[in-house]
């Protein structure tokens, strides 16, 4: 199949089209290739997928440029599109609302309108275990309410899933809203809470640790995310929402004792309170990714943290 990867380049985005390259998909990458972190390691991630000698073709554009999309469009007819890209991350949106909310909704509208236009009926597209906010109720079931959305992210991420919905209801299009639980593994972004710590530690600099270690997250390595996103490629839906996590919660406080234990160093803690945005825990049920999409993940914490470190290990250091 031909297949468009928005957010190609960057850390799932990346992995996606590695597998899809793999298993003999033609594959474009659409990405802007923004400063939200270095852009260096997204062409990086490029270069990798260049040098695959496979059907891989990058095109530079932005969500929100309309015409570029129709252009893009024009220029390939796709089967499918999986639908990545977007402003991640539940603090920075709280300094930046309305980009999140130009970038992710809007952005989601373009590319919702350019599949329409040019009758692409299936897409599968990124959403977040943000959507569910402040839910008391673990683990997180897709049918549960989600109307305490605490960041401008999760916001953004809830209006896209109901755009999804609008676009199966009145247009007839085939729609996966995969909601992701903390993914990591390599090329993993550097902001994000694995890749930061083993940073600091192996730097022997503090890293932060916000409210008293005990808030607990559902760590899904990337690859087992990604086996979920090629089971949306091969059937459909209708409309669906997906969970797409371990199953299974760590703390904060377990976490660094991991990433200390692999890196063979000791964190300095620099304890903080906590922050604006963030949820106490994320714990995904994943039943209905079992059952539906035959999703079973593989890679437990004890197990991805060595792997994460090993790359880790082997990157050159920051300038």
């Amino acid at each position: 199949m031909d297949i468009l990867v928005t957010g190609g380049a960057g850390f799932i985005g990346s992995h996606v089209c590695a597998r899809l390259l793999h298993d003999g998909h033609a594959v474009w990458a659409f990405d802007d290739l923004n400063d939200f972190y270095d852009p260096n390691l997204k062409r990086s991630a490029l270069r990798e997928l260049q040098a695959s000698a496979r059907p891989f073709t990058f095109v530079f554009g932005d969500l929100t440029d309309r015409d570029a999309l129709d252009e893009l469009f024009a220029s390939a007819r796709f089967d499918q599109v999986i639908h990545l890209a977007a402003r991640a991350g539940v603090r920075p949106s709280l300094e930046e609302p309305a980009l999140y909310q130009r970038v992710n909704v809007e952005g989601t509208v373009n590319v919702l309108e350019a599949a329409r236009a040019r009758k692409v009926r299936k897409i599968t597209i990124a959403s977040s275990s943000s959507v569910y906010g402040v839910n008391a109720k673990v683990p997180f079931v897709e049918t549960d309410p989600i109307f305490s959305a605490i960041s401008p992210y999760a916001a953004s991420k809830l209006a896209c899933e109901a755009l999804g919905h609008v676009y199966h209801h009145v247009y007839g299009m085939d729609i996966a809203m995969l909601r992701f639980f903390t993914v990591y593994g390599p090329r993993q972004r550097p902001d994000l809470a694995i890749h930061k710590f083993a940073r600091l530690i192996a730097a022997g600099k503090p890293i932060p640790i916000f409210g008293d270690g005990a808030t607990a997250r559902d760590y899904t390595y990337v690859t087992d995310t990604v086996e979920g996103v090629m089971a949306c490629t091969r059937q459909e839906f209708g409309f669906e929402i997906f969970n797409l996590g371990e199953s299974q919660t760590v703390t904060l406080n377990r976490l660094v004792a991991l990433i200390e234990q692999h890196l063979g160093r000791e964190a300095v803690l620099d304890r903080q309170p906590v922050q604006p945005g963030d949820v106490p825990i994320t714990y995904a049920d994943i039943t209905k990714a079992r059952q539906r999409l035959g999703y079973h993940p593989r890679v437990s914490i004890d197990q991805g943290i060595p792997l994460f470190v090993d790359w880790f290990c082997q990157q050159p250091p920051a300038v």
